[in-house]
Order: C-alpha cells, then sequence, then structure tokens
C-alpha cells in the first residue's frame, strides 16, 4: 500500500447492522485485515485466539478483533456499538458494528446516528428477518439514504446466483418503500474474504466492485443545510479580554463581518473573530469547528444557536417527531422528560402518540404507550421555545433525545418533522392584574401543599383539617380532592398508568391556576409517581410548592378500607390499584414527611401549619 497523508483522503463514517449473526464482526475483521491494517504481531495474537476459541479448526476468526467485551465472546454475539477507524490508499473511515439482537435496537440507532452509509448484512441461509428490516427503517428514519446490501455466508449455499437475487430484489423493494433509493448490493463469504477485499472466483456471476471498493468510491452528498447555522457547545472565557463561542458549524458559511442573530431570541450582533486552533480565519463554513467573538456583548450561553440574521432559524416549542423508545419502562403520554437537542436541555412531555409503526410492514397502529424499542409518530410540547429544522434539512438541530429525569438514563431518542402551528399562533396576553396582585389583596402568599400516599393513608382527612384551621386563622382556601375531581374534570379517565399521568398533569394545572389567583391550595391525589410529582412542582416557582407525604402503611390502609377498594382490589374486582397490582413510588425528600400511626390529626395538621407557614404568614 503507498503510503497517503491523511488530511488528503475523505473521511467515510459507516455502520454494519443487520439480525444476530449474519457475521457483520467477521465481515469488519476482515474488511481490517485486507485493507492491510493488521499489524504481523496483530494477526499472530489473532490465530492464537482463533486456535484457543475453534481449536478444530485451522482458520481466523476476524470476528474476535471487533468483539471487544468478555458477555459478547461468551455469547457469540455484539452488545455494545465497537466503533473503529482505519484507511485504505483513497479513504479514511470510522465504523461502528452494531449489534444485531432486538434487545440492542438503542445501540444500533446510536451508531446509526452518526453515519453516512450502512452496510447492511444478511445471512444468504435465512434472507431478510425482521430485525434487517427494523434496522433499515432505523436508517432511513436517521437520515441514512445510502445502503450497501452484503449477502453473507454465500460459501455455506454453494456461492449460488440463484439464492443471492432474491434476496437482492426484496431488500430493494424494502428500500424503496422507506425511501431509500440507492442501494448497492453484492454476495460474500466474510469468512473467506470473497469479495470483501478481493473479487471471489467462486462467484465468477458477479462482475461489480468489492466492499471495499464500494466503501473507498461510494459518494456522500453534503449537508443540504444552506443558511448558517452554529449551536453553542461553549462559553470560552480564559480571562476577562476574551469571549468567545464555541461549537461546530452545521449549515452553511460565516465570515467576519457578517450579521448574526443569538436564538431563541433577537439579539442582534456581528461577527468580530473566527478564532481557530490554527490562527483566526477569515472565513468558515459547516463542519468546521471554531470559536466566535461578537463586536458587542449579548447574551449568549451554551445551547443558544448562533444564525444568520438575514435567515434565522424557526423557533417553536410544540412539534411533530418519530421517537425510537429506548427506555425499559414504557413511553407514557403527559409524562416529563428533558429533551436535549445539541448541547440545550428543555423540560418536556410527549402530548400524544398519533400511532406507532410495525417497522415489519411500515403499518400505523392504534397506540397509548410505546415499549422497548417501538417507534412512534408524536407530539411533542417543550416549556421553553428552541431554534430547530426539520431532520432532513439539519441533523443537529432537527436530532434530539429523552432523558428520565429520575434516573438521568437516555430513554429515546427521535427527529423533528414540523412545528405545530399552535406553538406559534397562541400568545400570552399580558393582564395587569397579576398573582402578586390578587395575593396582595388577600394579604397571603399562594402556595400549593400536594398530599400524596396510599389510598386510605389519610390525605385527605389531614387536608381537611388543615383548611378549617387556615380558614380560621383567614387565610383564601381551596382544597381539590382527587375523588372529588374525577366526578367533573376527570370523569373521563381510568386507572391506567397512562390515565393516572394525565389525571395528575390535570390537577396540577388547575392547581397553577388557583395559586395564580393568589389561593393557598391543598391538592389531595396519590400521584403513586416520582415523574408527575416533579412535573407539578416544576409548574411553580421557587418556594410555592410543598409536597406533603402521608406515610401510612399498606397494612395499616388495608386494614382501614374507608371505600372498600382494597377488599375489591384483593378479588381481581378492581385491577390497577396503587399498593396492589400498581406501584407506588414514595417521596424521597418531601418538605413534610407525616406518620399518622405516630401522631395525632392535631399535631400533624400544627406541624403543617408551622412548618409550611412561617409565624410572619400567619
Amino acid at each position: 500500500m503507498v503510503a497517503t497523508d491523511d488530511s488528503a483522503r475523505s473521511l467515510l463514517r459507516f455502520i454494519t447492522c443487520g439480525s444476530v449473526d449474519d457475521g457483520k464482526s467477521t465481515l469488519l475483521g476482515r474488511l481490517l485485515f485486507d485493507a492491510g491494517m493488521l499489524p504481523d504481531d496483530q494477526v499472530e495474537a489473532l490465530r492464537r485466539d482463533s486456535r484457543r476459541q475453534h481449536p478444530d479448526g485451522d482458520v481466523l476468526d476476524f470476528s474476535l478483533l471487533t468483539d471487544g467485551l468478555d458477555a459478547e465472546r461468551q455469547q457469540g454475539i455484539t452488545i455494545d456499538v465497537a466503533y473503529r477507524y482505519f484507511h485504505s490508499a483513497r479513504r479514511n473511515f470510522i465504523v461502528a458494528d452494531c449489534p444485531g439482537h432486538e434487545q440492542y435496537t438503542r445501540n444500533m440507532a446510536t451508531g446509526a446516528s452518526h453515519a453516512d452509509v450502512a452496510v447492511v448484512l444478511v445471512d444468504a441461509r435465512k434472507g431478510l428477518l425482521p430485525q434487517t428490516r427494523r434496522h433499515t427503517y432505523i436508517c432511513a428514519l436517521l437520515g441514512i439514504h445510502k445502503i450497501i446490501l452484503a449477502v453473507n455466508k454465500m460459501d455455506l449455499v454453494d456461492y449460488a446466483k440463484e439464492v443471492y437475487e432474491p434476496i437482492k430484489e426484496a431488500y430493494i423493494n424494502l428500500a424503496k418503500e422507506l425511501g431509500i433509493a440507492a442501494v448497492h448490493a453484492l454476495p460474500v463469504a466474510a469468512l473467506t474474504g470473497d469479495n470483501v477485499g478481493a473479487p471471489s472466483k467462486d462467484m465468477p456471476w458477479y462482475e461489480g466492485p468489492t466492499l471495499l471498493d464500494l466503501l473507498e468510491t461510494i459518494h456522500v452528498e453534503p449537508s443540504q443545510a444552506v443558511d448558517f447555522r452554529m449551536p453553542v457547545q461553549w462559553v470560552n472565557r480564559p480571562d476577562q479580554s476574551f469571549r468567545g463561542y464555541a461549537g461546530t458549524i452545521c449549515g452553511g458559511r460565516v465570515k467576519v463581518g457578517a450579521s448574526i442573530v443569538v436564538q431563541p431570541g433577537a439579539h442582534r450582533a456581528h461577527i468580530a473573530r473566527i478564532v481557530t486552533a490554527d490562527g483566526d480565519l477569515p472565513e468558515a463554513h459547516a463542519g468546521q469547528a471554531v470559536t466566535l467573538t461578537l463586536d458587542r456583548e449579548v447574551d449568549v450561553s451554551r445551547g443558544d444557536v448562533i444564525a444568520d440574521a438575514g435567515r434565522p432559524a424557526p423557533e417553536a416549542d410544540q412539534f411533530a417527531v418519530h421517537l425510537l423508545w429506548m427506555g425499559d419502562e414504557p413511553l407514557l403520554p403527559n409524562r416529563g422528560y428533558w429533551l436535549k437537542i445539541g448541547a440545550k436541555t428543555v423540560n418536556a412531555r410527549v402530548t400524544s402518540i398519533k400511532h406507532k409503526i410495525d417497522v415489519n410492514t411500515q403499518a400505523q397502529l392504534a397506540a397509548h404507550r410505546l415499549q422497548l424499542n417501538e417507534v412512534g409518530y408524536c407530539n411533542i410540547d417543550l416549556d421553553h421555545p428552541i431554534a430547530f429544522e426539520a431532520y432532513a434539512d439539519n441533523h443537529a438541530l432537527g436530532g434530539f433525545i429523552l432523558i428520565d429525569r429520575q434516573n438521568h438514563a437516555t430513554v429515546a431518542c427521535g427527529v423533528l418533522d414540523f412545528d405545530l402551528h399552535r406553538a406559534t399562533n397562541v400568545h400570552w396576553q399580558h393582564l395587569d392584574v397579576d398573582k402578586e396582585v390578587r395575593a396582595r389583596s388577600k394579604g397571603q402568599h399562594p402556595k400549593c401543599l400536594w398530599f400524596t400516599g396510599l389510598s386510605g393513608a389519610g390525605k385527605s382527612t389531614v387536608a381537611n383539617l388543615l383548611e378549617r384551621r387556615l380558614s380560621r386563622l383567614g387565610y383564601h382556601t381551596y382544597l381539590l380532592d382527587g375523588d372529588n375531581l374525577r366526578h367533573g374534570l376527570n370523569r373521563d379517565l381510568g386507572f391506567t398508568a397512562e390515565a393516572r399521568v394525565e389525571n395528575v398533569r390535570r390537577v396540577a394545572e388547575v392547581a397553577h391556576l388557583m395559586v395564580d389567583a393568589g389561593l393557598i391550595v391543598l391538592v389531595c391525589v396519590i400521584s403513586p409517581f416520582h415523574s408527575e410529582r416533579d412535573f407539578a412542582r416544576n409548574l411553580f416557582v421557587e418556594g410555592e410548592f410543598a409536597e406533603v407525604y402521608v406515610d401510612t402503611p399498606l397494612e395499616e390502609c388495608e386494614r382501614r378500607d374507608p371505600k372498600g377498594l382494597y377488599r375489591k382490589a384483593r378479588a381481581g374486582e378492581i385491577s390497577n390499584f396503587t399498593g396492589i397490582d400498581s406501584p407506588y413510588e414514595a417521596p424521597v425528600s418531601p418538605e413534610v414527611h407525616l406518620h399518622p400511626g405516630e401522631s395525632s390529626l392535631e399535631t400533624m395538621v400544627e406541624e403543617l401549619v408551622s412548618h409550611v407557614f412561617p409565624h410572619a404568614d400567619r
């Protein structure tokens, strides 16, 4: 191989994917070998490892080069995404070897989100499998529109063209249905290297390029984003004399002196300098990592977008999106998550699931929740507007993840399709009489006391006595009781997990309006999930919300059973009953923790009055 300077070679990012045991790791190892990327000592080590793994054979097991985890070697499968860098005489490559098992689809999506091309493997003996279809759908969803179909293990079907052709045609038809027009197909035998780095002598009927040739020559179109966009990843402030905004340009180009706008918002300025590690530039373009300085002081934070002032990015807080759910627990509409797009994080909730998609048939199916590895088309609502572009136009401003607010796990990846018109057509109306005026007229500080606990714990009893006490002290109050609300506002809701989320959301919004009216609101709902109680808390400003945990053991609640509900739940007459066949997630650090079995009602009421309402408020 002739040595070539890295800077003279273009870079291709690609993934290998397909169903389990299709030979992805073997193919990638063989590709590295045929590209001349394995030094002699590594080949010798591979030979020794192969003998240990296969004592009866004398063949190099190339999968051992990429299956690096012990669990993968023991099971003979790929679990994690294995990234590898290599090069040939004509190109540099970064490849992600993606897992084939359905339960690791989330890992495959991670690899696909950074790739330009996908190498999809199909076992010639099995043809197209559900996971092959799933991976192809995800490739299309994440913007990969060039596929190399490698029909592998041709040596196990006698290199028969009659086996290869039907698989090729079936896959091309599948790709067309998904909007993928460019499919390059070839037959390979990864174990022996046929058509991987050199043409196969056993398949003279195939006259096309080898896999390595395809990877070296396949053309990848540059980003279609033409307007200047740069998400700010870091505010660079090494000393008092310099303030710059670092990031990677994800669209268009920018020159010194150009007029820009900081989004979301309308702060305008001009580019003063374009700073790089190699010195200042007069101009920069998409793909370059730079630090921009501005000609005047404006408020720019991590996650903001610096854009062309003449053609700024649209802004919105409600979107139609495609979601790949990656969480072990299901997606429930109206549950709160964090949405991270680039370096910006905002609160988000999926307001509705329009449909989920059968990735095998592309059929649209009704759904009230999304389970692990399911894809859905959803509406999503954010608590702050963001600068965005459709994922099809700009991956950086249109791709996002959802994060569980409790355990910080990534539970979904998604792409923005378009903003919902109601997001920009509805505006806040200014009111002269606001919360402060209303509260001042009542001579009190408005608050929300959120009582949570099992059914029968005593929430309503304590809250009712507290309201009587506050009324005698001259406070203006209102008690929102969960059972009473189910006779009106929430009468259409059942007791499934989805219905409980919506029940709490509605109650929280009403409580928020009442606090805005200047009232002290007492809310009594079981609200069994951390996420929904956090959603309620986040509606209020600091100091307005107090979580009150009425901590009565399940055994005592069952003994009391004032409404006979536990008896019915134990008899199977009521399903999804909290504490029996539906979980209760106890508060971790409530503002007030009550123990009815240890304290009298009067003591608990006094504790609430003294703890939540300081003496100055009485």
